[in-house]
C-alpha cells in the first residue's frame, strides 16, 4: 500500500510539472499582431470569393447552389406530398436564405478594409 502512494505522489508531481511547463508554451502561441498584412494579401481572392457566392445565391431556378433553384425543389416536394423531404429542404432554404445578408455584410466590411489596405505604406517604400 505504501508503495502504491509513492507512485501516485510522483505521478502527480510529474504531472504538476508537465502543466506547468505547457503554460509558457501556450503563452508563446499567442498572436502578435492583428493579421492585417495576411487580410490585405488575401482581400482580392476573399472578395471574388464573396461575389461568386453571392452571385449564385442571386441566380436564377437553373443555377445550382441558388436561393430559387433550392425554393423550387421544396415547391416539387410540397406537391408530390414528400413532406420529410420538404421540411428538410424548406429548412436548407431557411439557412440559404440568411448566408445573402451576411455576405453582404462582408462585402461591405471588405470595401472598408480595401480602402484601409490601400492607404497603408507598401512595404518596399519603408526599405
Amino acid at each position: 500500500m505504501q508503495i502504491n502512494r509513492k507512485a501516485a505522489a510522483v505521478g502527480a508531481l510529474a504531472l504538476a510539472g508537465t502543466l506547468l511547463a505547457a503554460v509558457p508554451a501556450q503563452a508563446a502561441s499567442a498572436p502578435k499582431s492583428d493579421g492585417a498584412k495576411a487580410v490585405c494579401k488575401r482581400l482580392p481572392k476573399t472578395q471574388e470569393r464573396i461575389t461568386k457566392a453571392i452571385d449564385r445565391l442571386n441566380g436564377d431556378a437553373t443555377m445550382v447552389g441558388s436561393v430559387a433553384r433550392l425554393q423550387q425543389r421544396v415547391a416539387d416536394a410540397k406537391a408530390a406530398g414528400h413532406t420529410e423531404i420538404y421540411t428538410y429542404l424548406n429548412d436548407r432554404l431557411t439557412f440559404r436564405k440568411s448566408l445573402l445578408p451576411t455576405l453582404q455584410t462582408r462585402q461591405n466590411d471588405l470595401k472598408a478594409v480595401a480602402t484601409w489596405c490601400a492607404a497603408q505604406p507598401s512595404p518596399e517604400a519603408s526599405k
